[in-house]
């Protein structure tokens, strides 16, 4: 079973940045399109952005000129950079593959954002 794995999680200061990175751990996402979720404490999932095969990306309107989603298909790998980090973006970061109806999510990676 291909599974995706996320990194870069982590404690970081308001203000301060991450880049989280998303990898399957098989096969390649190049004509994938790619998606980070978040889901805080007590909150439903949500759409922070996506990238598609051809590089079309969009953000939610929360993170827009804060965030940035991009791909290195060369190493198979989807980012998130994470700048200015608010105490509201604390969340777990989910990672998501779609390739026609064929979706696939990563176990998540927590993000925690102190005020």
């Amino acid at each position: 079973q291909v599974q995706l794995v996320e990194s870069g999680g982590g404690l970081v200061q308001a203000g301060g940045s991450l880049r989280l990175s998303c990898a399957p751990s098989g096969g390649r996402i190049s004509r994938n399109t790619m998606g980070w979720y978040r889901e805080a404490p007590g909150k439903q999932r949500e759409l922070v952005a996506s990238i598609s095969s051809d590089g079309t990306t969009n953000y939610a309107d929360s993170v827009e000129g804060r965030f940035t989603i991009s791909r290195d298909n060369a190493k198979n790998t989807v980012y998130l950079q994470m700048n200015s980090l608010k105490f509201e973006d604390t969340a777990v970061y989910y990672c998501k593959s779609r390739f026609f109806t064929v979706e696939r999510w990563g176990q998540g990676t927590l993000v925690t954002v102190s005020s």
